[in-house]
Formats: structure tokens, sequence, C-alpha cells
């Protein structure tokens, strides 16, 4: 995995924050909930995914780049590392 184990550990909090959301708007669409609750509900589990995203590519980013620490790796071009911004915008 990308990063050091402190941030990997924030990473995998909101992953599994954003898992205990979204099975409560699942739960909320199957009782038949408010659509206003459950769209803000479905936004709240969307940024922290997007959280979780943007700081795995932050910590990663020199490894990234270099290659290090992932055996074998290929570092990543300017070209691979916009690209992998642009897929969580």
């Amino acid at each position: 995995m990308v990063g050091d184990q402190e941030s990997m550990t924030v990473v995998l909090n909101r992953l599994r924050r954003a898992h205990g959301q979204l099975a409560g708007v699942i739960s909320m669409i199957e009782r038949g909930r408010d659509c206003k609750d459950v769209v803000t509900q479905l936004a709240a589990v969307s940024r922290a995914l997007d959280r979780a995203g943007f700081k795995i590519v932050a910590t990663g980013l020199r490894q990234c780049m270099s290659g290090e620490e992932v055996e074998n790796a290929e570092p990543m071009t300017e070209e691979q590392l916009e690209k992998l911004f642009l897929a969580l915008a």
C-alpha cells in the first residue's frame, strides 16, 4: 500500500466510516426515508470516499513518482499522475 502507516490508518478509518454510511443509505432507501435525508447521507459517503482517495494520492505521491518501495514498479509519468488526480475530481 502507498503511504506511511499513520496515513493508511486515517484512510482505513475514513473508508470504514463511509462503509457504515453507505449501509445507512441503503437502509434509508429500503425504509422509504425522505429523499432529502437520503441525498444528504449519500453526499457524506461521497465526500468520505473522496477524502480517502485524496489522502492516498497525497501520501503516496513521492512513491508514485519514483517507484520506490514497490518492487519492480515503474515511476509514474506526469500524465499518469494527472489522470490519477482527475479520477478523483
